[in-house]
């Protein structure tokens, strides 16, 4: 059991530096998408986005997002 008081479980923003550009293209990064549920006028979809959180584009299913990936040459990646 913790019984230090000052311990703090909070996430804190200050913990990771935020990545440029220039840092994702270094680690490789620039190959790979990621796809997040959303909802566009009222429908649900999938946005691809960059590595670096930009948006690519709005599929209507999963399956197109992903062949958009392919079709584009990146790799998709999950996120946790």
């Amino acid at each position: 059991m913790n019984t230090n008081k000052n311990h703090d479980t909070a996430p804190r923003a200050d913990r990771a530096p935020k990545m440029s550009d220039a840092d994702l293209a270094v680690l490789g990064l620039t190959d790979v998408a990621y796809l997040r549920a959303v909802v566009v006028d009222g429908q649900p979809g999938f946005a691809v986005h960059a590595a670096n959180g930009k948006t690519l584009g709005v599929a209507p299913t999963r399956e197109v997002a992903l062949a958009f990936i392919h079709e584009q040459e990146l790799e998709p990646v999950g996120l946790h």
